[in-house]
């Protein structure tokens, strides 16, 4: 006798629809599961076996056949409990044969109980469902508001085998899980305001301009100045993602295992803030199984990388192809995965060992020697790569014991980018895959950033003057063309360019 049910798998943070074929003979009593299944999978034998007992159904004593279609693609996690479960009661006539499961897809891990355990990327192999035709997902109870973010499909939210059974043979339904209204306020951001930080007023401006355009940007500054502040109120001015941008972000961190449960889609920017002590596989991505790093993680936030010097130049290298392609690519034998990852870099930093060279009053304890070595630790070619470099001085009595009434909140900050991002949405239209102006490219560079004779003269005495490469010159006119979208204004000014180009003198002057 011979069943199929449908279920899903991962690859990257993509799924792929499996059939779970299953076949029931009247020969001793054996089982086996096939299709290429790792250990996880192959463990589900007595998984199955324990928990069918424990939910008063009964196991039959036959020989089964399992096979994982299609079966030179390996199958990983244990996901596939549930399908291959409900297919050997389907073959032994414990669910009736009737049943249609031919557009259901069924997920979920069995504990020995008998419940059904959440797995990670169900919002991934969702979507692969529903691309191949399916409509009616059977997922456990803590992963359906995820899988109901995908339109199109009936979700069934299940507790546990007996309950699905019962509702399979019609004698107790399940019902469809229906969505809870969406919130747009992102509760984690509610106690960041950008009125926290006192003084600082050009960081903040470049702060703002690096949210408007989507630009990296690096802080450098004594301790106490407020570098970390910024970067962790940054989301707060952010734009609110996009539903192809929520869905793109939840799949991967779905698929990495830490979407909370009852989290339907991602609303607030992802901040991610690993610790100096990482590895670049941490960082990038990687392991025998290709899972998300820390830059994927962050896709469509932001990525904070504080004490930049402190991290391992092989990691922080490691960026500079990310940061370019916008993607990661990690070959394995297993196969090649490709994780998106479009975030913008926020690097902070003291300008020594001791964090106070070049204070006005504080002495700073460190050899010319040792500021640079310490600072040396950032190579040039990622330095390149940051278009904002803005420098944070002691802040005084004055701006500290300032009423905070009286500075500028995150709301009012992230109005003017979001109306400078609206004013330049309709140039985006005619450039595929760019949606900030950090995606220009040379090209779009020559197209969009029209320039007045005076702009011109600027860029041309800064140019011969810093001895800017053609990238770091890429790098001034896009951050002039996010100054000038927040004027609102078509063509890039004098201003706008002088302004952008004193965001990149920084490298100048500590590593000259």
């Amino acid at each position: 006798m011979l069943t199929t049910v449908q279920s899903a798998g991962l690859f990257g943070i993509d799924g792929f629809l499996v059939q779970v074929e299953c076949d029931a003979q009247n020969y001793l009593s054996d089982f086996e599961i096939v299709g290429l299944p790792d250990m996880a999978v192959k463990e589900a034998k007595e998984r199955v076996r324990t928990a069918a007992h424990n939910s008063g159904l009964r196991f039959p004593s036959m020989a089964l056949t399992v096979n994982l279609a299609p079966a030179d693609r390996r199958k990983e996690g244990s996901g596939f409990d549930v399908a291959i479960l409900t297919g050997i009661l389907r073959c032994g006539g414990v669910i009736r044969r009737e049943v249609d499961l031919s557009r259901a897809c069924l997920i979920g891990e069995l504990s020995l109980s008998g419940r059904v355990r959440s797995v990670r990327g169900v919002l991934s192999m969702c979507v692969a469902a529903r691309d191949a035709g399916l409509c009616e997902m059977y997922v456990p109870v803590d992963n359906a508001a995820e899988a109901a973010a995908v339109s199109g499909m009936t979700v069934y939210p299940v507790t546990d085998m007996a309950s699905l059974v019962a509702h399979l043979n019609g004698q107790k339904s399940i019902a469809p899980y229906v969505p809870a209204p969406a919130d747009a306020a992102a509760a984690p951001l509610a106690a960041l305001d950008f009125a926290d930080v006192r003084g600082q007023f050009v960081a903040k401006r470049a702060m703002e301009i690096a949210a408007a355009g989507g630009h990296n940007i690096l802080l450098i500054g004594p301790p106490g100045t407020g570098k970390s502040m910024l970067a962790k109120r940054l989301p707060t001015i952010l734009p609110p993602l996009s539903f192809e941008e929520a869905i793109e972000t939840t799949k991967i961190h779905s698929v990495s295992g830490i979407l909370p449960n009852g989290t339907s889609l991602l609303t607030a920017r992802p901040f991610r803030a690993p610790h100096h002590t990482m590895s670049a596989v941490s960082l990038v991505g990687g392991g025998a199984i290709p899972m998300p790093g820390e830059i994927s993680l962050a896709h469509n936030g932001v990525l904070f990388l504080d004490e930049l010097p402190e991290f391992p130049k092989t990691v922080t290298d490691s960026l500079r192809q990310p940061l370019e392609d916008r993607q990661v690519t990690i070959t394995r034998a297993s196969g090649r995965v490709t994780f998106p990852c479009s975030f913008m870099l926020v690097a902070a930093m003291n300008p020594c060992r001791c964090g106070y060279f070049g204070h006005p009053t504080h002495p700073c304890t460190c050899s010319p020697r040792d500021v640079k070595r310490y600072i040396s630790g950032i190579s040039g070619p990622l330095l390149d790569r940051i278009d904002i470099e803005v420098e944070l001085p002691s802040i005084s009595y004055d701006d500290l014991t300032t009423p905070a009434a009286k500075a500028e909140t995150s709301t009012t900050v992230r109005e003017r980018v979001m109306r400078a991002r609206r004013f330049a949405a309709d140039r985006f239209t005619d450039l595929p895959g760019v949606f900030c102006n950090a995606g220009l490219d040379a090209a779009a560079i020559r197209r969009v950033c029209v320039t007045d004779d005076a702009a011109r003269a600027v860029l041309r005495g800064a140019y011969d003057k810093l001895g800017l490469s053609a990238r770091g010159y890429d790098r001034v006119m896009r951050v002039a063309r996010t100054i000038a979208d927040l004027d609102e204004s078509e063509i890039i000014r004098a201003p706008h360019v002088a302004e952008a180009i004193q965001l990149r003198t920084l490298d100048k002057k500590y590593w000259n």
